[in-house]
């Protein structure tokens, strides 16, 4: 049994100079905020305040419980099915070994009592925990019960190889079978603990190929062999009140889980393909995407500019940018700013992603005739003060859309353009009159996301003055202050980047703009413009400032943003 000394841990961390009593006081604030009641040193480590490896120490000198350093002794492979993978993935912990009647078990947190007791009470053994960072126990969770369900697929024998030939009675019975409701939870899990973004199922000839976006980048795990594919589609069907027995049109569905405390919806999409039926699972989890307008990242300027608009009586706000760009996350971040109970906000979404306190939202539904300029005529006749609409698709939303701002509506909404100024121009196209566009817009977002330098392994490095020269850096300046790039860890997974920012470039709509929307001029006249006179921070500018404050690299910046012309 662990002895829990009388010290506490922030006093032990204080003690050992690990963290200092003003950093204590804010995690424990976060504490008693927090409706989970998280550990303080999960806190501070999210803070960024503690590293997991001075946690570690600091625990086991607290609980004189050891640490195990799980790349030395990894788990033994004849105790993993001692313990469920649902299990070991919920608690954080995984088994190492078996002594006679005690079970040796690598935890993240060996005061989790509940969960030692119900392990004790499952596997009918002593439990004996130690002490291990959560990244490798994650890591070895996915690995070792991965690669032991695909052990157990190959020992079964089971003809599923021709699916055309299977019957609707064969597909529900397949998708109700323990190994596949285990696979399946295994690979949304999984998907959620690498904090993914979508997860896609693609079968080709001989092989079933599963990726999850991660930081807006695929990455390729673990594949179960072919001939579970059809099972596997099946039971996702089924938890998104899908049709099973339809496997020759697309269909759409949702579904919604509880993973590690918190709710999480699903969005499903499959779609027919030459070697079977390929889905997509859009992970949407509310307390990673719900930002506020402080967290967005924006450069100082930028978003008082930002700010400013939104809170205007009326008028047309703008985000841009190609798909996945993050355009959703920024104007729910600016509802959030604005909303107030003397307001009313509707917004008419395709999908309704997330569903925000206080705000009436619609879902668009064609089929049936709710579409985007149908369910923005209807919102104009229920008296709101701000409406929002998921994106600008064509010149009737373009028409409606102007119409409310000119009568006192505060419109926001999304548009695909490579940049700020292109937004005009792609509104001309859609037939809307310059003069309207003028009158009604009043500011344009153009935005793109970079993946994060990883905190926990960035490094100073050196850049040649050819790359550097790409995006605009002075050597001299590099000089002064490094560059940073991380070298990967077990914490990002080697890859060397942890989480996205976004990168920004805003044009408030003045009365130069005005004219010259109204002379049709072209959107690079517009841009040069807004360059000259409303010193415009461009995206590329912006990605290369933080690309100098160490938060992200040259090459993820040029990565997503265009090029410029900079003088020798």
């Amino acid at each position: 049994m662990l002895k829990l000394r009388r010290a506490m841990l922030g006093s032990i961390l204080l003690e050992e100079s690990l963290i200092s009593s003003e950093q204590l006081e804010t995690a424990l604030a976060e504490q008693r905020k927090s409706e989970k009641g998280k550990r303080i040193g999960e806190i501070l480590v999210s803070m960024r305040f503690l590293t997991e490896p001075n946690l570690l120490r600091a625990l086991s000198r607290q609980l004189d419980c050891p640490i195990v350093d799980l790349n030395q002794e990894p788990p033994d492979p004849e105790v993993l099915h001692i313990v469920p993978s649902e299990f070991a993935l919920r608690h954080h912990l995984i088994p190492l070994r078996r002594n006679d009647d005690q079970l040796v078990v690598a935890m993240a947190d060996p005061l989790d009592i509940h969960g030692i007791d119900d392990l004790r009470l499952l596997t009918g053994l002593d439990i004996a925990p130690v002490l291990a960072a959560p990244s490798e126990i994650r890591r070895l969770c996915e690995q070792s019960y991965m690669s032991r369900m695909i052990q157990d697929v190959k020992v079964a024998e089971r003809a599923l190889d021709d699916e055309d030939s299977l019957d609707v009675a064969d597909l529900q019975k397949m998708a109700k079978e323990e190994l596949v409701i285990q696979m399946v939870n295994l690979i949304i899990n999984q998907a959620i603990q690498d904090r993914a973004s979508d997860i896609h199922i693609e079968p080709f000839e001989r092989e079933v190929r599963i990726r999850y976006r991660i930081d807006g980048v695929l990455h390729e795990q673990s594949p179960p062999p072919k001939r579970y594919h059809s099972a596997i589609l099946s039971r996702i069907k089924i938890l998104s009140d899908l049709n099973i027995a339809e496997r020759r049109l697309p269909q759409d569905g949702r579904m919604r889980i509880r993973s590690s405390g918190r709710q999480i919806d699903l969005r499903v999409s499959t779609v027919p393909t030459v070697y079977g039926e390929s889905a997509v699972l859009r992970i949407l989890d509310k307390q990673t995407a719900m930002l506020g307008l402080t967290e967005l990242g924006m450069e100082r300027t930028q978003f008082h500019k930002f700010r400013r608009l939104i809170q205007e009586p009326h008028g047309i706000v703008l985000v841009t940018g190609p798909t996945g760009s993050g355009k959703t996350t920024t104007l729910y971040a600016a509802l959030n700013e604005i909303y107030s109970v003397e307001k009313k906000i509707i917004t008419v979404e395709d999908p309704v992603e997330y569903q925000l306190n206080g705000v009436n939202q619609i879902q668009v539904q064609p089929q049936i005739g709710l579409t985007f300029a149908n369910g923005l005529r209807s919102i104009v006749r229920q008296d709101p003060d701000i409406i929002m609409v998921g994106e600008i698709r064509d010149h009737e939303t373009v028409e409606i859309s102007v119409h409310a701002a000119l009568t006192g509506h505060l419109v926001f909404s999304t548009l695909h353009t490579n940049d700020a100024a292109g937004a005009v121009s792609r509104l001309l196209d859609m037939g809307a009159e310059p003069f309207l566009i003028a009158s009604s817009l009043i500011g344009v977002v153009a935005q793109r996301l970079v993946r994060i330098n990883c905190p926990h392994c960035r490094e100073p490095y050196e850049e040649t003055p050819e790359v550097l020269r790409e995006i605009g850096i002075d050597p001299a300046i590099v000089k002064r202050e490094p560059l940073m790039r991380a070298k990967g860890c077990a914490e990002c997974r080697g890859v060397g980047f942890k989480g996205r920012g976004g990168i920004y470039e805003l044009i408030v709509i003045d009365e130069g703009i005005r004219r010259l929307i109204v002379e049709r001029a072209s959107s690079s006249t517009i841009r040069n413009y807004a360059l000259q006179n409303q010193d415009m921070v461009t995206m590329l500018s912006d990605g290369r400032n933080k690309v100098l404050q160490g938060h992200t690299t040259i090459q993820e910046v040029l990565r997503v943003c265009q090029r410029e012309d900079f003088d020798a």
